[in-house]
């Protein structure tokens, strides 16, 4: 009885030990084959806020800027006033030619006076047809002589209309080049504005050149500017410009939301330089354990292995891995 106590309880000891090793014993629920795929090497650039077009607003008439009517950063719809010009000699011709069409239609006046006074002589037998056809003809030349004047009239009202400038598309302000007071020419620029088309400007080494095409997806991160954990998102390259200029080749991105950015911003851009060969695997599968990241293979057995670069499609890794073996999580 003595000897038959310890056995009972080692064996007890024995099945308590099995039961808390199956409990915590995982069940796999995912296993995953690795094996070599192509992944993209993405390499990180800052790209800039830049309108697609710029436009400018000018004077179409000589003179004095009256009044200013924006300033930089303003956002401005198509045809909306910018500065009226004022042109001091503009008022004494439009006076001048009220005062001659005023005339002329004194002329006219007279002329169809005399008209109807030839017509009544010549009804009445007193009058000859010489001198009817000449009041007739007086008087087609001061109506058309009124004409004219009101036209040169119309022309100077049309001229001093032309003070006013407007916008000539919707937009940003970039720059105010006058300030009120000053004289200019037909011409001269009186704003720069920025089209609303907006796109991140890339300027890639032109050893990359040969990577990058229309059509290609970026990620764009956060802008330097704004607060918070933004996660990436992506663009479109739209176009990428045939010249290498000091050695970089330029592209612009298409990206939605640029609309609050200031022009010029500096915004990180990460583009595909490349592809290569790398085992990648699930984040899930990533076991972090006293500093160390380990991966569990079927069977059991734990690897050490090094990480890289972290993507959608997973982590990839660096060593630790062969082709076929079997990843388990």
């Amino acid at each position: 009885m003595i000897a038959t106590q310890p056995s009972r309880f080692t064996a007890m000891r024995f099945v308590a030990l099995s039961l808390a090793i199956t409990v915590a014993m995982p069940a796999w629920a995912d296993e995953l084959e690795v094996h070599p795929r192509r992944m993209e090497d993405m390499k990180a650039v800052a790209a800039t806020v830049e309108s697609v077009h710029e436009t400018t607003a000018r004077a179409r008439l000589g003179g004095t800027v009256g009044s200013l009517a924006t300033d930089e950063g303003q956002r401005v719809q198509a045809g909306q006033r910018l500065a009226t010009i004022a042109d001091a000699k503009l008022a004494p011709q439009i006076g001048g030619a009220e005062a001659r069409i005023k005339s002329m239609e004194a002329e006219r006046d007279l002329a169809a006076t005399e008209l109807q006074r030839a017509r009544d002589l010549f009804d009445k037998g007193a009058g000859t047809k010489m001198r009817l056809d000449g009041a007739v003809t007086r008087l087609e030349v001061a109506e058309r002589a009124v004409a004219g004047a009101r036209s040169e009239r119309s022309v100077l009202a049309e001229r001093s209309g032309e003070g006013a400038v407007l916008a000539p598309a919707n937009g940003r302000v970039l720059k105010v080049h006058v300030t009120e007071g000053s004289v200019v020419l037909p011409g001269d620029v009186i704003a720069t504005i920025a089209v609303e088309n907006y796109a991140l400007r890339l300027a890639l080494p032109e050893r990359h050149a040969r990577f990058i095409k229309v059509g290609d997806t970026v990620l764009v991160g956060e802008r330097a500017l704004a607060a918070g954990d933004t996660p990436p998102r992506p663009g479109l390259v739209r176009k990428v410009y045939p010249r290498i200029e000091n050695g970089r080749v330029t592209a612009d991105v298409e990206v939605g939301g640029l609309g609050d950015f200031f022009v010029g911003e500096r915004v990180p851009v990460h583009v595909t330089t490349g592809s290569r060969a790398a085992f990648v695997v699930p984040s899930a599968a990533i076991i972090r354990r006293f500093g160390l990241d380990m991966i569990r293979l079927k069977g059991g057995a734990e690897v050490v292995v090094q990480t890289g670069q972290i993507g959608e499609a997973g982590v990839e890794i660096l060593s630790g891995l062969r082709d076929g073996d079997v990843v388990t999580w």
